[in-house]
């Protein structure tokens, strides 16, 4: 049995609310683990610290749930060592990232948790490839590539997300929902707003399914 499994089966005499919040694990991370897959599409190895944490969740003891694990399943030499980075409801103008209170969840990733924040998506214009309530991952970075998907802050507004293209002439910033124009600036208009972008999206982690 793998760890999602004895969650998915704890889960289903118990509320599945209930184990996010007495375990201290991310939803989203939750939702690997069950379906066994992390967030690069590979089997999730669980780490000591998750097994302690889920065992938790269940009002079970560390030993209880370790010697359940089916042993095919896991490398107990092997760790998924994650890192906890803060999920933002907003991320406001001119404020550093670092500095944000408005934090309202957390998630867990394999990355540096010192590049990286989680922004949760607000509004319809990244549809159908983000909805309202999806979280994205970002990695902090000042430029981007053409094409790349962006948080970006344009004339002092709280940030946004869009993709980013370039022109010899400027940028345009390009919804996913063809119902809203794209946001054209030239490279005037980029620095006297200003425009900056504070990170690229390199995952995007759809709402919690009810499971």
């Amino acid at each position: 049995m793998t760890l999602g499994e004895m969650i998915r089966e704890y889960a289903s005499g118990h509320s599945m609310t209930q184990f996010i919040r007495d375990s201290g694990l991310s939803k989203a991370y939750v939702y690997m683990l069950i379906n066994n897959r992390n967030n690069k599409g590979e089997p999730i190895v669980p780490s000591i610290d998750t097994i302690n944490k889920a065992a938790k969740g269940m009002h079970k003891t560390f030993d209880e749930v370790f010697n359940s694990l089916d042993p095919d399943m896991m490398v107990t030499t092997k760790v998924e060592k994650t890192h906890r980075i803060p999920v933002l409801g907003r991320v406001a103008a001119g404020i550093p990232i670092d500095a944000i209170e408005n934090v309202i969840d957390y998630e867990e990733v394999g990355y540096d948790a010192d590049d990286y924040f989680a922004l949760q998506i607000h509004g319809n214009s990244m549809e159908p490839r983000m909805y309202e309530g999806d979280v994205v991952i970002v990695r902090r970075q000042e430029d981007a590539e053409n094409g790349d998907i962006v948080i970006i802050t344009v004339n002092g507004d709280d940030a946004t997300c869009k993709r980013l293209m370039k022109y010899p002439g400027g940028i345009a910033l390009i919804s996913l929902n063809p119902v809203y124009q794209p946001m054209m600036f030239t490279k005037e208009d980029a620095e006297q707003k200003p425009i900056r972008v504070l990170g690229k999206v390199v995952e995007i982690r759809g709402k919690m399914l009810n499971i």
